[in-house]
């Protein structure tokens, strides 16, 4: 199985002036995803992650849990997909029997930010079940006193892919405020403004936390020119692919007082391939600078990571890796650079480097992954 999307339907083409390297990777890596998908469901749902098991000389991949949240966001990828590859990847169904299944869920969904993504997918699928996920999100985010950034940005792009379709100003109003407010002095932290968080990370924000907000503040701009939302979409862009590593890697948690790095790993692969191309190139469409550059160091970096002499990419079994870490199990590098630069801005630490060298490979692949993967290059 291959990918049969038109080239004209991707963005592989911004790819082919910077060397051949870099759409042939992101090619391998959108064919893998569909052979990756199908061994990613479970009685109609999709699982929490695939593990990777030692065996014999190779790998197997083994499921394990399952998650609604996931299932949507590899349904948003799906949708660029011709109906023939949905149907491979799902077992005869298409997308659109997935959201049904998705939506049927709705009213027992707690989590805003799970039904933000059904709506989103929905909006974009035109699907007949648009209204009760716009109803279910309204619900749920009217009682969401302690939204992070995350659920925040993720609400704003559901209700501007819904925007052609439903009466969603008012509560597209809101929730571009609270997103446009809840930045910091340079980048997001984690939450959004007036919710507490612990003393020594209120002003950490991850790598999550600053691209999903640039993704859905560019969105929002295309849709109706709003060019507030376009230069802290702008801004924030500009910062993080200023810390980018000198190898491409797109760093964990940055400090959203000074747009500095907090503590660079671990280095996740999505963030390589899909996260930060989706985020950078919708930014671009909707006017602001290019990042190719960026994109494509983004993507060497997953190619030959440096950190490690083993492949985070695998054509037997076809998995692409989580990511590289450190080798504290604790999380304990995290909590201490938290800390530090709490106390003082910038304060590394690099002792903890030394004592804490990055190189470990987490050898697993959550199919939301992929999801965001099609979505970046196929939109």
């Amino acid at each position: 199985m291959g990918i049969t999307a038109q080239p004209a339907s991707s963005r592989l083409s911004l790819l082919a002036g910077h060397g051949s390297q870099s759409e042939a990777l992101v090619s391998r890596l959108l064919g893998l995803s569909l052979r990756i998908l199908p061994q990613a469901q479970a009685a109609g749902e999709f699982v929490f992650t695939l593990r990777g098991m030692p065996a014999g000389p190779g790998w197997e991949l083994r499921q394990s849990g399952t998650s609604l949240r996931y299932g949507a966001i590899t349904a948003l990828g799906m949708l660029r997909l011709p109906e023939s590859d949905q149907r491979e990847i799902l077992g005869g169904d298409n997308c659109r029997h997935l959201l049904g299944r998705l939506a049927k869920r709705l009213d027992e969904v707690t989590s805003p930010a799970d039904a933000a993504l059904i709506c989103w997918a929905a909006a974009e699928a035109e699907h007949s079940e648009l209204p009760h996920a716009l109803e279910r999100l309204a619900q749920l985010d009217r009682r969401n006193d302690q939204a992070d950034v995350v659920t925040a940005a993720w609400v704003v792009a559901a209700l501007v892919a819904a925007r052609p379709h439903a009466d969603v100003e008012e509560h597209l109003a809101a929730a571009r405020g609270r997103l446009l407010d809840a930045r910091g002095p340079a980048v997001y932290p984690h939450v959004c403004a007036g919710v507490r968080s612990s003393w020594y990370r209120a002003h950490v924000g991850c790598f999550a936390d600053q691209v999903y907000p640039i993704q859905a503040l560019a969105r929002l701009h295309s849709s109706a020119d709003d060019p507030r939302a376009l230069a802290v979409a702008q801004s924030v862009a500009g910062l993080i692919c200023q810390a980018q590593g000198a190898d491409g890697q797109w760093w964990w948690h940055y400090d959203s007082r000074t747009g500095g790095v907090v503590e660079k790993y671990p280095v996740y692969s999505v963030h390589q391939h899909a996260m930060a191309p989706m985020a950078l190139l919708d930014l671009a469409e909707a006017g602001g600078p290019s990042y190719i550059a960026n994109v494509r160091r983004g993507l060497h970096w997953l190619a030959r990571p440096p950190e490690t002499s083993e492949r985070l990419i695998l054509d037997e079994p076809p998995v692409t890796w989580r990511k590289v870490a450190r080798g504290d199990r604790g999380k304990a590098v995290r909590g201490m650079r938290a800390a530090s630069t709490r106390i003082r801005a910038g304060m590394c630490l690099p002792v903890l480097d030394r004592l804490f060298r990055p190189g470990t490979v987490d050898h697993e692949c959550r199919p939301y992954e992929l999801g965001w993967l099609l979505l970046a290059w196929l939109s």
